[in-house]
């Protein structure tokens, strides 16, 4: 994990978040959106990723992100940047298989960590991000951020309603 270290001090947190804090305060899916150069979403289940996502891989790790200590999530900083490894439907298949023969609810962080590291190993790999832009990406996102409230959720989301009503 020490090639992330200089991710600004990133941090994982449990569940979805309206919008990062200056501290990362996201998933790990959040911030792979943005590693990969989306623009930061909301992310509360794997069917809002982005179709370049694997969905069988990013369920994987939404449950290893929401089931461990805060200790252990930021072990999964690593994972951020391999996550968009969406394949053909047959490899999706084989990933989603071979996820839950392995029962991951069922043991330790370590297992499921074993089990993450396996299932990235089927079909395609990520493209390889240059650390510099993801650093880039994830600073500007943390630029930009506002603290996690309710209130600034809210004005938010008037913000987007209203860009999405202007006519182009």
């Amino acid at each position: 994990m020490e090639q992330f270290d200089h991710i600004l001090n990133w941090k994982l947190k449990e569940g979805s978040h309206p919008f990062p804090g200056k501290d990362g305060g996201t998933c790990i899916n959040e911030a792979a959106i943005v590693a990969a150069g989306f623009p930061y979403q909301r992310v509360s289940q794997v069917e809002h990723m982005p179709e370049c996502f694997s969905r069988p891989i990013c369920k994987l790790a939404m449950q290893l992100n929401d089931n461990s200590t805060d200790t252990e999530r930021q072990r999964l900083l690593p994972y951020v940047t391999r996550l968009a490894c969406a394949d053909t439907p047959a490899i999706e298949a084989k990933r989603a298989a071979f996820i839950k023969s392995k029962n991951v609810t069922a043991y330790s962080f370590e297992h499921g960590l074993k089990v993450l590291e396996e299932a990235l190993a089927i079909g395609r790999q990520a493209d390889a991000l240059a650390q510099e832009n993801v650093r880039t990406r994830l600073e500007e996102v943390q630029l930009t951020s506002v603290p996690d409230s309710p209130v600034f959720a809210k004005i938010k989301s008037w913000f987007e309603r209203k860009t999405q009503a202007a006519p182009s």
